[in-house]
């Protein structure tokens, strides 16, 4: 084998062993059944209902906080229906309005829309934690991108919901957001 061969190979073996190792220890890396009976339980009917207030912020690929914002969110449920909808306001200055169309079955299966959406999101929820993969467009002042999202959210003991999503593009990560969601006693 010639010198740059022995190069190319020892560069692959080591692309892999990176992959290996990010898809074992990383965030994808984590299951459903990793939170299986752990308390407290998450009750999206309950703890994503009525007035929730968001703080957050999104790091862009590179690891650097690219936006930070806060939200107000007003969810309903209609049985296993409910919608959220949401108002952010960034540090620059936008504001953005989304609604979240939810539909939970007994057996912690989750389908969502949003009009952002290509298609439909799936997920579950088990124990203290929810996930949720879907699509989402970017607004065209945005680039208009077309992004994989996988949002997982968990409870913690005092109620408040922990939210880390990942977006990514041809699976290489572009952004990351972490945010808080508490409810507000009316």
């Amino acid at each position: 084998m010639t010198g740059f061969g022995l190069i190319a190979l020892g560069a692959l073996l080591s692309f892999a062993a990176v992959w290996l190792w990010v898809r074992i220890t990383g965030f994808r890396a984590q299951k459903m059944t990793d939170y299986a009976g752990t308390e407290p339980v998450l009750n999206l009917r309950a703890h994503l209902n009525g007035k929730i207030k968001c703080e957050g912020v999104i790091y862009g690929p590179l690891g650097r906080v690219s936006s930070r914002f806060t939200a107000d969110f007003e969810a309903s449920w209609d049985g296993n229906r409910g919608v959220m909808k949401e108002h952010f306001l960034y540090d620059s200055g936008n504001t953005q309005d989304r609604e979240w169309r939810l539909e939970l079955a007994n057996d912690g299966t989750i389908r969502a829309d949003a009009d952002d959406l290509v298609g439909q999101g799936t997920g579950e929820q088990v124990g203290c934690a929810m996930r949720l993969n879907y699509r989402i467009r970017l607004a065209e002042e945005a680039g208009g991108h077309v992004l994989d999202t996988v949002d997982w959210m968990y409870v913690t003991p005092g109620g408040t919901i922990v939210n880390r999503s990942q977006f990514r593009k041809f699976g290489i990560k572009v952004a990351e957001l972490v945010a808080t969601m508490q409810r507000v006693d009316v």
